[in-house]
C-alpha cells in the first residue's frame, strides 16, 4: 500500500467509525410507548427490569420484546352451563383484565389472552354449575365477583390482573320461560289477596272501633244518625226512605201499647153480655 491509498484511507476512517457508531445507535436505542413495557433478554435470560415507558438501550447481544399493560377485553362466548338444579342455560360473558407483571405474562405463559379465555370458560361454567337458577338469575353480581376472584387467582402466576367479569346474557329454554311466568302470575295473585285480605281486616277492626265508640256514647249514634238524614237530604231523589233506629221503634211500640191496655179493659166492662133464653 502506497504513501497515497493510505493517506486516503485515513481521511475515510473516521466517517467510517461515525457511520458504524451512528448504526449501533439506532440498532440499540429503543422506544416504549407510554402503554408498553420491554422485557430485556441476555443470551436467551431475563437479566433486567422491564423498560419504558420512553427511550431505553439495549446492546447487540440482548432482545427486547414489548407487552402491552393496556386493559383488554375478553369476550367469552355463549356457552351451554348446567345449574346445581338441573336446569341448562345458555350464558355469556365478558372479563376485562391487564397486564400487572410484563415478565411472568412473558416468561410463564405464551399466550395469555388464550390461557385467559380458556380459564374464564371454565370457570364460569364450575361456578354457574354450584348455584341455583333462582340464586343465578337474583344474583347475578355475588356470581361476577366470584368468578372474578376465581379467574384472578389463577391467573396471578402469568402476571395478569382480573379486574371486572360480567355476565351478559342468560338464555333459558322456552319451556323453562313459560314456566317462571306462570310462576310470576301466580305470586302476583297471591300478593293482591293478601294485599286485599289486609284491607278487610284493617276496616272490619275500624269498624268494630266504631262500634264499641257509640255504645259507650249513645249521643254519637245521634249525631251519626242525624248526618245520614243530612246525606240523603241532600241527594235529588224522588224517593227517600229515612232509618229508624231500633230502640227508636221499640220506644215507640211500648208507648203504643201502654196506649191501648186502656182502651182494652174500658171495652170489656162496657160489654153487654146476651145470655140465650131458655123456655120450658
Amino acid at each position: 500500500m502506497n504513501p497515497n491509498e493510505v493517506q486516503l484511507l485515513s481521511q475515510y476512517v473516521p466517517y467510517l467509525i461515525g457511520l458504524i457508531v451512528l448504526l449501533f445507535v439506532l440498532r440499540a436505542v429503543r422506544v416504549a410507548q407510554e402503554y408498553e413495557r420491554a422485557v430485556i433478554f441476555s443470551f436467551g435470560r431475563v437479566t433486567r427490569r422491564p423498560r419504558g415507558p420512553g427511550l431505553y438501550v439495549i446492546w447487540p447481544w440482548e432482545r427486547s420484546l414489548k407487552v402491552d399493560i393496556r386493559i383488554n377485553t375478553l369476550a367469552i362466548q355463549p356457552q351451554d352451563c348446567i345449574t346445581n338444579d338441573n336446569v341448562t342455560v345458555r350464558v355469556d360473558a365478558v372479563a376485562y383484565f391487564h397486564v400487572s407483571n410484563p415478565i411472568k405474562a412473558t416468561v410463564n405463559v405464551r399466550d395469555y389472552m388464550q390461557a385467559t379465555l380458556q380459564i374464564a370458560q371454565t370457570t364460569l361454567r364450575s361456578v354457574i354449575g354450584q348455584v341455583e337458577l333462582d340464586q343465578l338469575l337474583a344474583h347475578r353480581n355475588e356470581i361476577n365477583m366470584r368468578v372474578r376472584e376465581i379467574i384472578d387467582k389463577q391467573t396471578e402466576t402469568w402476571g395478569i390482573e382480573v379486574s371486572v367479569v360480567e355476565v351478559k346474557d342468560i338464555e333459558l329454554p322456552e319451556m323453562m320461560q313459560r314456566a317462571m311466568a306462570r310462576q310470576a302470575e301466580a305470586e302476583r295473585e297471591k300478593r293482591a289477596k293478601i294485599i286485599h285480605a289486609q284491607g278487610e281486616y284493617q276496616a272490619a277492626e275500624q269498624l268494630q272501633q266504631a262500634a264499641a265508640t257509640m255504645a259507650r256514647e249513645p249521643a254519637a249514634l245521634q249525631l251519626r244518625y242525624l248526618q245520614t238524614l243530612t246525606e240523603i237530604a241532600s241527594e235529588k231523589n224522588s224517593t227517600i226512605i229515612f232509618p229508624m233506629p231500633v230502640d227508636l221503634i221499640q220506644a215507640f211500640k211500648s208507648m203504643l201499647d201502654r196506649v191501648g191496655e186502656p182502651e182494652a179493659e174500658q171495652g170489656s166492662n162496657n160489654r153487654t153480655v146476651v145470655r140465650p133464653r131458655i123456655e120450658q
